[in-house]
């Protein structure tokens, strides 16, 4: 089970010899892919952070494997997109199965005119090497073998103790952004309870390399004849390697279930189905010859339990909570590091625009509420999808074998089936950034939503927008509106029909690419007014 992990050198820093603490502007703890995306937009934004980690390595095994369009939009602004794009697998398509009879299929991008594929599966080391070139090549101050061992926050900032290999050092950071995973010590070392639910269903995940001509699509299964009374999930990653998740009845005892000589039985017994004609009749021919149920190697394994938790505030003063240190969810639905890469992205121009001057440091708590609000849906969603995987109860598994039994041939009943929601982009519903409609809108992104993506003059929207507001514009005369230091885009046809623009109208669009506002006949006053809340200024006057 070796894989190419990249390892990196401590280098003593010239803060660890000061006769007092050096100070920062930020200090980032954790380099995974929240801390290290969230790193790479400040410094891309002026403000190039300390970003601490207590290891010399990128983190072993796969882990996260998929992610999503939004995802990874954010990776092509910051730079790393295109050669993650062409090394993963592209995929939109899924099929749930129960035991060896298809339920139904989705496609999660039916409509063209998007940059990015709707998901792509690739190994979370090789995303995070990717995160770390890019991070030096910008100017992060990054520090290996760097273990934050104490946290004091102050009026003025925190002052942390940094343990190394060469001994122990202070350092003073006006903000402290803890991007330190699930077990986060910032969180123990601030005493923060972190509240939610542990499911007692197991899950054995296993990378395996072997040779097969599956789809490349996500396939998951209840209660499959290789697997009976459990579920399955099946995904194709780069280099002939297959993610594959076996449900384990609650009392496994994990220690035991993930030695190769348990797992390898699991795995052939599930290659065996496929090759003795069991496998579902819609596949493409088989998949493996009927000898070839052995023939693969193990890379990766691992269990895990559901678990959904999360902090009641993301931001404690100057110390700021993101992705697994703030809010945890189970895998099912690749929620979690696309959630956190999107709570990098959410704060990285928020936290700029308060370094700036051209915010006030109150804008930082819409950072809890609009990332609140996306935990609180992904818990939902994993909830939910965990409910249905492996009911809690005889009532919720009755409900479930019905919703099964139904959604061969009925529509509703399809609805019904939850193989795990998968990531989506949060809407910001209730954000105090945004400004209401006036008047109503056939469609198009509302207040607080993200902007779908299109073609445009050459290119694609996503990547025309400006670092720091747009205003997308039906035409010139509205493009004329906009105030100083907002980018400016004339929609063509393609985004006048995807956002319903008509002449006069126009978005007001934020740098995380959500919308902040959108006007039918819009006026200079109202366009200003819409920055100034979405600035945090709204109680300011004009």
């Amino acid at each position: 089970m070796n894989q190419p992990y990249a390892t990196f050198r401590y280098t003593p820093s010239p803060d660890q010899t000061r006769a007092t603490p050096a100070r920062h502007k930020v200090a980032i703890i954790g380099a995974g892919p929240v801390g290290l995306s969230l790193a790479i937009d400040l410094a891309l934004r002026g403000h190039a952070p300390v970003l601490l980690d207590d290891s010399d390595r990128i983190g072993e095994g796969s882990r996260a494997i998929c992610f999503a369009k939004k995802t990874l939009e954010i990776f092509d602004r910051l730079g790393v997109a295109a050669p993650l794009v062409a090394e993963g697998i592209s995929w939109k398509k899924g099929k749930v199965f129960q035991r060896d009879a298809l339920l139904y299929t989705f496609d999660l991008l039916p409509e063209d005119g998007h940059k990015m594929p709707a998901f792509i599966n690739i190994q979370q080391f090789v995303v995070e090497k990717a995160l770390v070139d890019r991070a030096v090549e910008v100017g992060v101050d990054l520090r290996w073998k760097n273990r934050v061992s104490g946290l004091e926050p102050q009026n003025d900032g925190v002052r942390l103790m940094i343990e190394t290999p060469d001994g122990e050092y202070r350092l003073h950071a006006d903000h402290v952004v803890a991007c330190d995973g699930a077990r986060s010590p910032a969180r123990a070392m601030l005493g923060l309870d972190f509240p939610g639910e542990i499911f007692e269903e197991q899950f054995l995940i296993a990378d395996v390399k072997m040779e097969g001509d599956f789809p490349t699509e996500r396939w998951f299964w209840f209660d499959p004849p290789f697997h009976p009374g459990g579920s399955a999930l099946l995904h194709r990653q780069p280099d002939n390697i297959w993610r594959i998740d076996l449900q384990l009845p609650a009392t496994a005892d994990a220690n035991i279930e993930k030695q190769p000589e348990r797992v390898r039985p699991r795995i052939e017994a599930m290659l065996k189905a496929f090759s003795s004609e069991v496998a579902p009749g819609s596949r493409e021919g088989n998949a493996f010859t009927r000898d070839s149920h052995s023939d693969f190697s193990l890379e990766w394994v691992s269990i895990y339990r559901f678990r959904c938790l999360r902090l009641e505030r993301f931001r404690h003063g100057r110390v700021i909570f993101a992705g697994d240190a703030a809010h945890q969810v189970s895998p099912f639905g690749a929620r979690g590091a696309n959630s956190g890469i999107q709570d990098a992205e959410n704060l990285a121009w928020k936290l700029a625009a308060v370094l700036d001057g051209d915010s006030p440091e109150s804008l930082l708590d819409t950072y809890d509420l609009e990332r609140g609000e996306a935990a609180d849906e992904n818990i939902a969603h994993s909830t939910r999808s965990t409910d249905f995987i492996a009911p809690q109860s005889e009532a919720e598994r009755l409900l479930r074998d019905a919703a099964l039994a139904l959604a061969t041939n009925h529509g509703f009943a399809k609805r019904m089936v939850n193989s795990g929601r998968l990531s989506m982009p949060t809407a910001y519903a209730e954000s105090p950034l945004s400004t209401a409609d006036l008047g109503e809108w056939e469609r198009g992104p509302a207040p607080g939503a993200p902007i779908p993506d299109s073609p445009f003059e050459g290119a694609y929207l996503s990547e025309r927008l400006g670092r720091d507001f747009t205003l997308l514009a039906a035409d010139e005369a509205t493009a004329r509106l906009a105030p100083p230091g907002v980018a400016v885009l004339v929609a063509n046809e393609a985004v006048a029909e995807r956002f319903a623009l008509s002449p006069g109208s126009g978005y007001l669009i934020r740098p995380d690419g959500h919308v902040a506002a959108r006007f039918h006949h819009a006026e200079k006053g109202a366009i200003r007014a819409a920055l100034r809340r979405a600035r945090g200024k709204a109680g300011e006057a004009a």
